[in-house]
């Protein structure tokens, strides 16, 4: 019961401050997190040889390790560079905060020249998770796998294996589903680790939208089965209303019962061991705690699943990429490839905001209640507000007037969110975003303190044609890469993104969205005050204005034959030219996906871990070190 008592008086601070996550953040590294979680990391020792390494405990490393360690004559180390999640991971309404807290590594883009207006000196928030789960542990926890045509996509540009027919086994395999009305879809499985399932707190946005798209000529659809096109509920990675990340469905339930699995907390990499002269990966350097380096040493593979910022940090700061970033920082070169030179996200808009005639339905601080807080965590009620998804609600995959691409092929994304920046009071969803203090007191501050009933929709381009790169300034493994997205480079972009709002207006003048009152809320965003409001060129300048990714970025360790010279990894993930090397997470997917990242990361964590169990069982266990 105090334990209980804590997480009341906690949740009650979080709603109001992302200080008050920090100070938890802490208070629970401190100890009490250990109360909860029971969760011990394992001590290193100088030197340990393991048959894998992995490093990076996100979606796809945590995945991996789990089906590695079935192999109980198999040894595996995981190490992750941030701690043990706490009880702010498991609340999804609070999504917001966790960006401010040291569960994101906080990296920011270069100052954009074509983007992020909005945002402090011009630099986009590009948030990244930094604790065991790792973004799978801060993010909305929206599961979307993507289209048929992005795997044939892969497949057909040489990385033979990923075409959708054999990608789609792994995501089932991963699937455990709790879906009304697709309990017999051959879409879902319903035994696998990772909870997904319907988020149980509905308001009337949710039900006019849904209603509102279909009346606009959208159909309903299972985004995650037969056809994309539509619009939907949103499918989310909870258990009973609660955060259900890599860590909690492929970690949590194993580690205690599987001693040939090895975790290790704030151990940071600092580089791949890669003998120069047999280019032949043997071990992993890192930094423990902040204090003492240890070595590592693998009898089988490294693994980088470090994500799409420090997987290829980590390949750079070992030698292998760009000669010409190495040769300028003195990192000697062991294979050359074009490691970090593309750089994919799905950038999307803040709006438009529709103001409504409702009546509690906006989440605001005040809009907890006790009650919530009660049957939240003493009933494990799902159906609290406590349990929207970051305030989350439907998702809508719309064709665009303009688009080339096929019919069944969405262009862009239209997510609901019951509210907007304001719903944290300014707190944690700007200072998230970098959203400059400026703009939201002349855009936002207006609707919080009027308590203005809202909600917003964003816009999400799911296939830009700009993409960006990223380097490193120096030697140091401990300062993050540069950042260089380029974001609306390829003006097309701004135009996927312009077609996407007047497809939400549209959705917006229905008569289910009208019988809440819905009608734009027409304060001119600052900066844009030259334009009519409502005009092409409006929502242009809103666009670059109020640019917002939502952590997708992929390519930058991208997948292909080796005769692609833009390629990193084979088919296989494993780095070209380096043996006992591989890549496994989302920055290996070539092309910008039709999907939020989260779930390809599960389902490639999948796919690697039968492609090595393939290679290995069978008797390669006597390969020197």
């Amino acid at each position: 019961m105090e334990i209980l008592r804590v997480a009341v008086i906690c949740t009650a601070l979080l709603l109001r401050s992302a200080a008050a996550v920090e100070v938890l953040n802490n208070i629970f590294q401190l100890g009490l997190a250990n109360v909860i979680e029971q969760f011990n990391s394992a001590v290193p020792k100088q030197n340990d040889v393991y048959d894998f390494i992995i490093v990076g405990a996100g979606a796809a490393g945590c995945t991996l390790a789990n089906r590695l360690s079935e192999n109980r004559i198999w040894s595996v180390a995981l190490l992750e560079a941030g701690g043990i999640e706490n009880i702010a991971h498991t609340i999804p309404v609070v999504t917001g905060f966790l960006q401010g807290t040291h569960s994101n590594w906080g990296y920011r883009s270069v100052p954009q020249k074509r983007a992020c207006f909005g945002m402090n000196n011009n630099e986009c928030a590009l948030p990244r998770g930094k604790v065991l789960g790792g973004t799978s542990s801060i993010n909305h926890m929206i599961y979307n796998r993507g289209n048929r045509r992005d795997y044939d996509s892969w497949a057909a540009a040489g990385s033979i294996g990923w075409s959708y027919d054999e990608v789609l086994p792994y995501f089932l395999k991963s699937e455990n589903a709790r879906l009304a009305g697709l309990e017999s879809s051959p879409y879902h499985n319903h035994s696998g680790p990772l909870s997904v399932e319907d988020v149980r707190f509905r308001t009337d946005y949710a039900h006019a939208f849904v209603h509102g798209a279909q009346e606009a000529g959208h159909p309903r659809t299972d985004y995650n089965g037969e056809s994309q096109l539509g619009v939907s509920y949103v499918q989310a990675t909870t258990q009973n209303g609660r955060r259900h990340s890599a860590y909690r469905a492929f970690i949590r339930p194993v580690y205690k019962v599987r001693p040939n699995l090895r975790i290790f907390t704030f151990a940071h990499a600092l580089r791949v061991l890669i003998d120069p002269e047999t280019k032949m990966a043997y071990g992993v350097e890192f930094l423990h705690q902040r204090k003492k380096r240890y070595t590592f040493k693998a009898r089988k593979e490294v693994i980088l699943s470090a994500g799409a910022f420090n997987s290829p940090q980590l390949l750079m700061l070992s030698g292998v990429g760009p000669a010409d970033n190495l040769n300028a920082i003195e990192v000697p070169v062991i294979q050359e490839l074009p490691v970090g030179k593309r750089m994919y996200d799905h950038m999307s808009h803040i709006g438009p905001v529709f103001l409504t005639n409702t009546t509690g339905q906006t989440t605001y601080p005040t809009s907890i209640t006790l009650s919530d807080i009660k049957r939240f965590f003493l009933f494990g009620d799902p159906g609290t507000r406590l349990s929207s998804i970051g305030g989350v609600e439907c998702l809508a995959f719309i064709k665009i007037p303009s688009s080339q691409r096929p019919s069944d092929w969405p262009d862009v994304e239209l997510i609901t969110v019951l509210g907007g920046i304001v719903s944290d009071d300014g707190t944690g969803l700007k200072e998230g975003g970098n959203i400059r203090q400026d703009l939201y007191d002349q855009l936002y501050l207006p609707l919080q303190l009027a308590r203005q009933e809202h909600f917003t929709v964003l816009v999400m381009d799911f296939h830009p044609k700009s993409f960006g790169r990223i380097w490193l300034h120096n030697r140091d493994p401990l300062r993050g890469p540069v950042i260089d997205p380029q974001y609306f480079f390829n003006e097309e972009d701004i135009e996927h993104l312009l077609e996407g709002i007047k497809a939400a207006i549209r959705i917006g003048e229905s008569p289910a969205m009208q019988r809440i009152g819905a009608r734009l809320y027409d304060k001119l965003v600052p900066g844009c005050e030259q334009y009519i409001f409502g005009s092409d060129e409006y929502w242009r300048c809103s666009i670059r204005t109020l640019s917002y990714t939502l952590h997708h970025q992929v390519a930058t360790c991208r997948m292909g034959p080796a005769t692609d010279s833009t390629t990193v990894v084979d088919p296989q993930l494993k780095v070209h030219g380096i043996r006992k090397l591989r890549v496994v997470d989302t920055s290996i997917i070539p092309f910008p996906p039709t999907a939020h990242t989260n779930a390809p990361a599960f389902m490639i964590g999948e796919k690697a871990a039968d492609l090595i169990r393939g290679e290995w069982e069978g008797g390669k266990c006597n390969d020197q070190v």
